[in-house]
């Protein structure tokens, strides 16, 4: 066994010396791979998560403009088909057509077309204006296919507007079951272009809209030569159209590109969406803390508290952002109150506080007729019609245990601890009153116009969240019913629930709850 004096000797050796100052980088180098590789991974989860948060955001906007113009055309059809309404002059039926017709924003015209392919009635040039459409893909179509329902048109460059447009059509049948036409909304494809401008891409990542068929509708960076493209034969297309949902990393057929694609079908509409993120650009950063760390390790032991400090700086910012995925997890993005999960978890903990004598009050708030105001002025003015209330809402509110939440659309809910039902309809007063001071000057909408119907329910059981939940949204259905622009309470204590309207704190009504 060799002696320590021996052992100490041999520590000073050139060659250990060498062993240890290859092996003391070679060990930095595996630890700083390791991390590099959890880094990427998180990289790419993150890229992930954000491509399927945008493609829910552009699809939920797809399908709202979608059923509006789907609406406004099945509306169409049912006044077309009224035969007092087929027998009307054309000025009549022209009102009765387009007056307050739901248009959305970037939205081109609704026609009427005849059996010919010629424009009866429009919602914006005079009729008869370009001639016989009957070569168009959506006059055919319903000209053969009775059934087609809603159609999508190829994209096409409008001969009226000159703008590249996509149409949306209904079949219009005359009495005795033959083929009578075809309504049409059309949607200028820069609507398209605006929208998907404001995500932020990088400059190799791109949003494509497609046809089942593998016609391409709208490319973003916006090219007007990928208008109408058939994609069809593409085997990216061909995997999306098996998937239907999903995600893989390929290299894009148009421009060799390679992206982390995510797609996904458009509700029920033969559409297609996908989101493709450019695998450099997701990488990018990755890249550049790699080669950080690389020429950190040039310098070994040098610059290793260097290496610290940027590793600490790294993970401070990713505890910011974390914490503020946290914040906006719980918060509703349009009027910054608290979103619906915030409001469960907050009812479920007011109700496992409320024993005994302490009581519990809960408000369901619902903008009265909020989507005629969605249709006469557009969602940009409903948008600011909800922000507008939701100030309001939480301006009624001082006590700092009460929570104002958004619940969903233009509903909103209060939660009142220690609140008896006399109380809960005083702040109920004040609600409707803070409600009536929303305006909307650039509309034209002025205080006043805008009323809430409000329903109210109060225990002090701590009972089940759903029946004591359930109670409310009854109270709420039951003012709604009895009017709008009033409170209705719930009695939540008997077995069976009872409901009183109230206008202001007065009862002016009994009513079982359903």
């Amino acid at each position: 066994m060799p002696s320590p004096r021996r052992f100490l000797a041999g520590l000073q050796t050139v060659r250990v010396w060498v062993a240890l100052g290859v092996l003391a980088p070679l060990g930095m180098l595996l630890v700083s791979g390791l991390m590099l590789s959890e880094l990427r991974r998180e990289m790419w989860a993150r890229a992930d998560d954000t491509s399927r948060n945008l493609l829910r955001v552009i699809e939920t906007d797809i399908v709202r403009n979608v059923e509006i113009m789907d609406l406004a055309l099945q509306g169409m059809v049912a006044k077309l088909e009224n035969p007092l309404v087929a027998a009307a002059p054309e000025g009549l039926r022209q009102l009765i057509l387009f007056d307050h017709v739901v248009t959305a924003e970037g939205m081109g015209i609704l026609v009427q077309f005849d059996e010919h392919g010629t424009g009866i009635l429009n919602s914006r040039y005079p009729s008869g204006l370009g001639g016989s459409f009957s070569d168009r893909d959506y006059f055919q179509v319903h000209r053969r296919n009775p059934d087609a329902g809603l159609y999508i048109s190829k994209p096409y460059e409008s001969r009226m507007s000159g703008a590249y447009t996509v149409a949306f059509s209904r079949r219009v049948t005359k009495p005795d079951g033959s083929f009578g036409g075809v309504v049409v909304a059309t949607l200028r494809l820069s609507h398209f272009a605006r929208m998907l401008s404001k995500i932020g891409l990088g400059p190799d990542s791109s949003i494509n809209l497609v046809r089942r068929d593998g016609i391409r509708i709208v490319r973003f960076p916006y090219d007007v030569r990928d208008v109408g493209t058939d994609v069809a034969g593409a085997s990216n297309f061909q995997r999306v159209l098996q998937e239907r949902s999903g995600r893989f990393v390929d290299y894009a057929e148009r421009d060799g590109v390679q992206r982390l694609f995510t797609f996904t079908e458009v509700g029920d509409l033969p559409l297609i969406l996908s989101i493709g993120l450019s695998t450099d650009e997701i990488e990018a950063g990755w890249r550049a803390k790699a080669l950080m760390i690389g020429l950190t390790l040039l310098a070994l032991f040098g610059l290793a508290v260097l290496l610290a400090l940027l590793c600490g700086r790294e993970l401070r910012r990713r505890e910011a952002v974390e914490a503020e995925l946290a914040r906006l997890s719980v918060t509703d993005g349009l009027t910054g109150l608290p979103n619906r999960r915030r409001f469960d978890a907050a009812l479920q903990q007011a109700l496992g506080a409320a024993r005994g004598d302490r009581p519990l009050a809960l408000l369901i708030v619902d903008a009265d007729h909020f989507k005629r105001f969605n249709d006469r002025y557009g969602h940009a003015v409903g948008d600011e019609i909800l922000r507008g209330l939701a100030r309001c809402l939480a301006a009624a509110i001082h006590r700092p245990h009460d929570l104002v939440c958004r619940i969903g659309g233009e509903e909103f809910a209060v939660i009142l601890p220690d609140t008896d039902e006399e109380g809960a309809a005083r702040v109920a007063e004040r609600l409707h009153a803070e409600a009536a001071t929303v305006a909307v000057a650039s509309a034209g909408i002025p205080a006043g116009a805008l009323t809430v119907s409000i329903g109210l329910a109060n225990t002090t059981s701590g009972g089940s969240q759903a029946e004591f939940y359930r109670a409310a949204d009854a109270a709420l259905y039951a003012a709604k019913s009895a009017g709008r622009n009033r409170t209705c309470r719930a009695e939540t204590r008997p077995a069976t629930p009872h409901l009183r309207l109230v206008a202001g704190a007065d009862v002016v009504g009994t009513v079982s709850a359903p």
